[in-house]
Formats: structure tokens, C-alpha cells, sequence
């Protein structure tokens, strides 16, 4: 058990209405008190009860800071320790100087997530609702919080613990026939293995079903605009962002840089990347940017490949549409308010599976095709019911994966007629991958590779 007490900043550094210095640890209200004046001491207030004070220095008894101190005591505590939180004015000289009045007292400076980690270690959460704590923070969309708040209240982990008790059951039953084989009818113990086997696998299955969107929701889709010059890139940039975000002229390669914005459509989170022009060209700085333009390109999970109404296909176009077979791609018919110059039928012909939307970037015409054309390339249209649990961490899906794998050798390995204390590896491996999910089996280095990702003072 960690006993020593820790203080951070919680808040974002910069100016603001107040911020928030967060102290917890065995002895946190003890030490707060050394620095803070009030009616009543901190070690004697209720928990959950909000104290006025200030913040004195003990050293020349000058008043710091003006301040409402909330008290929150073990185990009803964000870290099951007694917690305090101490709010400040909003600004960096005011944090500042409470923190080095804290640090002057028996408490150090935590280190990232270390109020989550012990949130963790002290058996408050496990480490998938711990993981869906830096996911809230870092949502870019509605439904990307909706999915990591179902999964910091415990939806994903009701489901891995109910499934991993299904598998210890099994690994019970294996035991008994083990200890005890004049018992033992070998088919009976087969079926019962293949049987809990196989309904932990279906779940599974549900489970990863939901991992390639869930993934998405939780990192966006990045997006690369891609196109010869002067076909509209940039106006589709700043159509979709709803503001002027890149320079659109009529001069042809005015973007000589990837222009990266993030933007949410139907939910959906967009890493939306404004390429360079590809075209051949001798400006030294406009090919550095057709370069990156070709790296953002083969990067992207979906590329919006935009064409000219007003002009004919050109051969550039022809040979990056053959590059882009079999990719998500969407092709992006511009200008639709100009003449018509392009030859759709070739088009159609070279476009293979590839989808077509017709805009008028300028004009703001055809913003809906086009977001309803991504929703069905990824999510089929929609979202599933607010019921479902999504898989969206790496580290989550490359564990399932693991245990699927390990299910369907133990199943193979009982058709096959292998003695059950072989088959048993293979459910104690599968039952320990998913106990990875939730921590109930994990190393400390990875514990502490996963809480450094989180910020300070969370």
C-alpha cells in the first residue's frame, strides 16, 4: 500500500474563474491544516463538507490566497484515501503559490495519473475503467464520451469478469476430473468444456464486432483531402470546419503544407488533413508539400479524393484513382455550380466500388451526402443501440484477440481427443488474457506504462 501523501494542479495552467489543487494520501488533511486558516479545522470537518479559509504561510503568517477547501475521507474518496481539494483563483501565480506551500510540508508532487493509479491499486476501479478515464478526458465527440463513460462505470469489466467466471468454472470442473479421474466420464467433460468454451467465444465475437468502430470513436478516422491543384481542397476544408481554416485563392498550389483540423460529423470524430496539390512541379517548396501529401495519403484510414466539375479528367487523377483501389475512398465531384466539363461516365468506369458525391464546396451544397456517405463507409449508416459494449482500447482488442485464439485451440484440442490436463493451458491462458483486461492480472511495469499516459494531476 502507498501511504505517502501527493499534491498536483488539476486543473489546466492559464487563467480562469478557479483551479483546483488536489491532495491525497493518509495524512492529507493533517498537512493541509498546517497551511490553512478557518473556523474549523479540516481534521475535524465532515467528509464531503466544504470549508473558507485561506491559505496562510506558517513561516511569516501572511495570507496567500483566498480559498474553499473541500474534504472528502477514505474510502468515499476519488483514491480511497482521505482527499483534499483545495480551489483557488485562476491564475498561475495563485497555484503557484499554494503548491510550493504544500511541497513545504511531508507531501511531494505526484506523478502522472498516480491519483487514478491508486484509484486502481486501492481496488476502487480496475485498469479498464482506469484506461476510460484519460479516454473521457481526451473525447472528441458526444459518442466517443458516451462509450468510455459506460466503460469507466463498469460495463466492459461486468462483462469480461462474468465471462472469466465462466471460464474458472470450467477450470473447477477440470481439477475435480483431474483429482479424481475414477469419477470422470470422459465424454460428459468434453461437451461441458466445448460448451463453456464455445459461449465464451460467441461473446467474444460480439465483443470484437464492435472494435473496428469503437476504435474510431475513441482515435477519429484521419482524413486526407487529396487532389490535383485548384480543385477545392481547402474550400472543403473550411466547409466542413464551418471557418475559414486554410487560404483559398485561384492561384493553384496555394497549399504548400498538410493543414491538419479536427472536426466531429454525425458523431464521428474527423482528423481532417488539407494535402498539398499533387501534381509534377519544379517549385522546391511546393514538391516538399506534394510529398507529404503523398504520405498523408497512404496514412489515412479514408481519403476524399477531389475532382473538378469544371474541368476534364486529368491524367494525374486517372493514375491515383488506379492507386487507391481497395482503400476507403470517397470521390468528390467539386464545383457543381460551374459548367460541367468532366466526363462522369469515365469516371464512373475508372471509380471501381469507389462512392461519388457531388458538391459545391464554395456554395456549402451536398455537406450532407457527403457526411452521410462517411457514416455509412464506417458505422453502416449508424451507431448501434446506446446498450451495446464497444471495444475502443488497443490494448483491450489485442487481449481479446489473444483469448480467442487460445478458446479455439482448447476446442480443437478437445475434438482431438487430447488429455484434458493439456486442454487446461489453454483455458488458464484464455482466463488469464481477459483477467489482463481488468488488471486482475497484469504486470507492474505495464501498470506504470499506462498510468505515465494520463496528465498530471489526474
Amino acid at each position: 500500500m502507498i501511504t505517502d501523501t501527493i499534491a498536483a494542479i488539476s486543473t489546466p495552467l492559464g487563467e480562469g474563474g478557479i483551479a483546483i489543487i488536489r491532495v491525497s494520501g493518509d495524512d492529507a488533511l493533517k498537512e493541509v491544516d498546517r497551511i490553512f486558516h478557518s473556523k474549523t479545522k479540516l481534521t475535524e470537518a465532515a467528509s464531503h463538507t466544504i470549508q473558507y479559509g485561506y491559505i496562510v504561510d506558517p513561516k511569516t503568517g501572511e495570507h496567500v490566497e483566498e480559498v474553499l477547501v473541500s474534504v472528502m475521507r477514505g474510502p468515499r474518496s476519488y483514491t480511497t484515501e482521505d482527499v483534499v481539494e483545495i480551489n483557488t483563483h485562476g491564475g498561475v501565480v495563485s497555484m503557484k503559490r499554494v503548491m510550493e506551500l504544500l511541497l513545504q510540508q511531508n507531501i511531494r508532487v505526484a506523478e502522472p495519473g498516480e491519483f487514478t493509479k491508486r484509484a486502481f491499486l486501492n481496488g476502487r476501479i480496475d485498469l479498464s475503467q482506469a484506461e476510460a478515464v484519460m479516454d473521457l478526458i481526451r473525447s472528441k465527440s458526444d459518442r466517443a464520451f458516451d462509450v468510455a463513460m459506460k466503460q469507466a462505470q463498469g460495463q466492459l469489466s461486468t462483462r469480461i469478469k462474468a465471462l472469466r467466471q465462466t471460464l474458472i468454472e470450467t477450470l473447477a470442473h477440470i481439477e475435480v476430473n483431474i483429482d479424481y479421474p475414477e469419477h470422470d466420464v470422459e465424454e460428459l467433460t468434453s461437451n461441458y468444456i466445448q460448451t463453456q468454451c464455445g459461449t465464451v467465444l460467441k461473446d467474444i465475437d460480439k465483443l470484437l464486432k464492435t472494435a473496428s468502430e469503437g476504435k474510431i470513436l475513441r482515435e477519429g478516422i484521419v482524413t486526407a483531402i487529396v487532389g490535383r491543384p485548384n480543385v477545392g481542397k481547402s474550400s472543403l476544408l473550411n466547409a466542413l470546419a464551418q471557418d475559414n481554416k486554410a487560404i483559398v485563392t485561384d492561384i493553384p498550389g496555394t497549399t504548400r503544407d498538410v493543414i491538419e483540423e479536427m472536426i466531429t460529423i454525425n458523431g464521428i470524430p474527423l482528423r481532417l488533413l488539407d494535402t498539398a496539390g499533387i501534381r509534377e512541379t519544379s517549385d522546391v517548396v511546393e514538391r516538399i508539400g506534394v510529398e507529404r501529401s503523398r504520405t498523408a495519403l497512404q496514412d489515412a484510414d479514408l481519403i476524399l479524393f477531389v475532382v473538378n466539375n469544371n474541368e476534364p479528367l486529368h491524367e494525374d487523377e486517372r493514375a491515383l484513382l488506379a492507386q487507391m483501389q481497395g482503400r476507403q475512398v470517397i470521390v468528390i465531384v467539386n464545383k457543381m455550380d460551374l459548367s460541367n466539363q468532366l466526363d462522369m461516365e469515365e469516371l464512373e468506369t475508372l471509380k471501381g466500388t469507389v462512392r461519388i458525391v457531388q458538391m459545391s464546396a464554395m456554395l456549402q451544397e451536398g455537406i450532407d451526402a457527403l457526411e452521410g456517405a462517411i457514416s455509412d463507409l464506417f458505422f453502416t449508416g449508424k451507431i448501434e443501440s446506446q446498450d451495446v459494449t464497444y471495444v475502443s482500447n488497443v490494448r483491450h482488442i489485442g487481449l481479446l484477440h489473444k483469448t480467442k485464439l487460445s478458446l479455439e485451440d482448447a476446442m480443437a484440442a478437445v475434438h482431438q481427443g487430447v488429455p484434458i490436463d493439456i486442454i487446461q493451458i489453454d483455458v488458464r491462458a484464455a482466463w488469464e488474457q481477459l483477467g489482463e483486461i481488468i488488471g486482475d492480472a497484469v504486470g507492474e511495469s505495464l501498470i506504470d506504462q499506462i498510468f505515465s499516459q494520463f496528465c498530471l494531476g489526474k
